[in-house]
């Protein structure tokens, strides 16, 4: 089985290939960094509910990611197992499915 951060590392640079072959991507990366400063909801906060997003929409590289990040800004086990919780709860059998890449990452980065 593949390392999910040695994944996501390499596929990400492919991303960034992509991003500046499209000068218009450098909009959604500015705005992509504004969403993610603390507001009325913490970094923290913003990285969990973005892990939701990301297995609710089956996306494997959200989810790869916004564990490392969540857990950067201080998130715990137990908050993104609660956050992982609600995008079980919200979409099923579907994103249950990938709920051991969660535990794969988090073992990963010695979080499990």
């Amino acid at each position: 089985m593949e390392n999910q951060i040695e994944y996501y590392t390499e596929t990400g640079k492919y991303r960034d290939r992509f991003d500046q072959a499209l000068p218009a991507m450098s909009a959604y990366t500015a705005f992509r960094q504004g969403v993610y400063k603390d507001g009325a909801l913490s970094l923290k906060t913003k990285r969990l509910i973005a892990l939701a997003c990301g297995l609710q929409a089956g996306c494997t590289r959200c989810v790869q990611g916004q564990i490392r990040d969540a857990v950067a800004a201080g998130a715990t086990k137990d908050e993104v197992m609660e956050a992982v919780s609600v995008a079980v709860v919200m979409g099923g059998t579907a994103v249950s499915a990938e709920t051991w890449r969660v535990v794969k990452v988090l073992e990963e980065i010695g979080k499990w």
